[in-house]
């Protein structure tokens, strides 16, 4: 029966209350907001006037997983994701073929009608983790490198993982042999990698040009749609195409983007990514009662199921465990401490040379100019000073693995096993007990762990008092000697009239409270020529590593909403 528009609009009103409502209600009940989504549509899913539900996967994952994944790219601190893209990779890529081909041969082992193609993607579709993990770590104090790991992860593993359930799924159908099928895997990332870092190029390039914010605003909404129609086209990973369009965007707005568009991008994609998230989990409740059903038609029982699936999270769990204590051990202080002795042997010889003889050093470099050196030193001096301050032990590495549950992507891939698929009733209930299961009971118990483990980081929190200072002097410093060599121009190119200079270098963070003279209509120009020039010196500053993303991104929302507010102030008189 087709559901009226009426009824469509209804639904849709009650889903984006049932989400707003329950990730309010949440944070009191000491619950994640997916868990409670989820106990809330398996609710409405039983109630007896209720019809059983069934939302086509290619809503999910064409409607809802492109936006998520993007909202998540563009919003990744850049920096510290360079600084742990090693272990990130690990854990995104590595772990999550690794798991797959364990998961597989158990699978092929109990289930043997399902061949090998479809125990390998069964093994795919569990492997991916969830980003709700790093809501609830973030709350519990652990330090910005765990996180930040985690959110890494979360992005890229999902990527990885549905590629490989493609690939496989393509291999089930067609009857591809082994070499056929890493040939598709490789081709799907590569046309990936291109499409999206175009289409994340176009996507600065075109905003930066169109002016008007309504269109401006409604261009970016169609970015990850963009990278990832045309890449699905071309046989690659439409959402690995729409996660590099987003790390592209993220890299290159600060520079291109406007104020207004970089302060309204955040607020856009926090609430897109808000509701996306919770529908999934919604229809994960609803959509139960369908699972039953279709499973109590086949031949394998519920208890089957149940028992493949607890066997199933217990595996993930152990070969991740053991994964990240590879991972703990090769973030050892002593490689770290053997590094920095190297790079400081290196710095000392560099800066001697460059001193006494920088001709004979620039023949050496072969084209690499003196500064690009420098500067490259300084982040790798930065960078170990971020590992050390930051060191991942066991204890962290413990939170990294039972942090490590399943949620959207698992349900999303799940339903999009062939409809011939054997036993496929038993695989996708198996799927989602491992997802409800390790959301439930994973999401519950990781702050007891957390309490057990008695962790103390010095780096944890979103933010960094002491360090934001540090970058205010910078900032300051670099208005204060924009004013004192008299390098500022005005709009129309003409220099500032020495007297304002100094009438604005004592004061130049406060600009005039009113707007009725022509010199305060200046003073409020010349704060504007500061800000472009403190904005300038963050953007050189990020490229080093001195300071972390958050710091930087504080920094940078400040400066963007001083300058929103002189601009509206002063077209309030009349002036453009």
């Amino acid at each position: 029966m087709t559901a009226e528009p009426l009824e469509i609009i209804l639904i849709g009103i009650g889903a984006v209350l049932l989400i707003a409502l329950a990730s309010a209600v949440a944070p009191r009940l000491r619950l994640p907001a997916p868990v409670l989504l989820v106990v809330v549509g398996i609710v409405i899913s039983l109630i007896p006037a209720v019809p059983l539900i069934q939302v086509d996967p290619e809503i999910i994952l064409v409607g809802i997983l492109p936006p998520l994944l993007y909202s998540s790219a563009i919003s990744l601190p850049a920096i510290e994701f360079r600084r742990d893209l090693a272990p990130i990779a690990g854990l995104a890529v590595v772990l999550v073929v690794l798991s797959s081909a364990v998961l597989g041969v158990v699978f092929l082992h109990f289930i043997p009608v399902i061949g090998v193609f479809l125990a390998i993607a069964l093994g795919a579709i569990l492997s991916p983790t969830d980003a709700v993990a790093t809501s609830i770590v973030k709350r519990l104090g652990i330090s910005r490198r765990v996180t930040t790991m985690l959110d890494g992860e979360s992005l890229l593993n999902d990527a990885t993982a549905l590629v490989l359930v493609t690939t496989m799924v393509a291999a089930f159908t067609n009857g591809h042999g082994s070499g056929d099928v890493i040939w598709i895997f490789v081709r799907g990332v590569l046309i990936a990698l291109v499409v999206g870092g175009i289409v994340g190029w176009i996507n600065l390039r075109l905003r930066a040009w169109v002016g008007a914010p309504a269109a401006n605003t409604a261009i970016g909404f169609i970015v990850p749609f963009a990278a990832y129609v045309p890449t699905e086209q071309l046989g690659g990973s439409g959402l690995v195409a729409a996660v590099v369009a987003g790390l592209v965007t993220a890299q290159g707005a600060a520079r291109r983007f406007t104020p207004e568009q970089r302060i309204s991008d955040a607020a856009n994609w926090r609430t897109i990514e808000l509701m996306l998230e919770g529908a999934v989990f919604l229809i994960m409740g609803l959509e139960i009662e369908s699972v039953l059903a279709a499973l109590g038609q086949s031949e394998s029982g519920i208890l089957r199921a149940a028992a493949l699936a607890g066997l199933a999270l217990v595996l993930i769990l152990l070969v991740r465990a053991i994964w990240v204590s590879i991972l703990v051990w090769a973030q050892s202080s002593r490689a770290r401490s053997r590094r920095r002795t190297h790079l400081e042997q290196f710095g000392r010889r560099f800066h001697h040379a460059a001193e006494h003889s920088p001709e004979e050093l620039k023949k050496r470099m072969r084209g690499r100019s003196i500064a690009s050196v420098r500067a490259r030193l300084a982040r790798a001096f930065a960078d170990l000073d971020y590992y050390r301050a930051s060191p991942i032990g066991w204890k962290h590495g413990t939170i990294i693995v039972w942090a490590g549950m399943r949620g959207v992507v698992t349900l999303a891939a799940a339903q999009t096993l062939p409809r011939d698929a054997p036993e496929r009733p038993t695989l996708i209930f198996i799927a989602f007990l491992v997802a409800a299961g390790s959301l439930f009971f994973q999401s519950v118990t990781l702050p007891m762990v957390v309490r057990w483990l008695r962790i103390d980081d010095a780096a944890a929190g979103e933010f960094d008092h002491a360090e934001h200072e540090r970058l205010r002097g910078e900032l300051r410093q670099a208005a204060a000697d924009a004013i004192s060599t008299r390098s500022l121009r005005a709009g129309d190119g003409e220099p500032f009239p020495p007297e304002l200079m100094s009438a604005v270098a004592p004061r130049f963070e406060d600009p005039p409270e009113t707007v009725d003279t022509e010199v305060e209509r200046q003073m409020l120009r010349l704060r504007l020529a500061l800000i472009e020039v403190q904005r300038a010196r963050l953007l050189e500053l990020s490229s080093d590593g001195t300071f972390s993303s958050a710091t930087l991104r504080r920094s940078l929302d400040g400066l963007d909403a001083d300058q929103i507010s002189i601009e509206l102030r002063m077209s309030g008189t009349g002036e453009d």
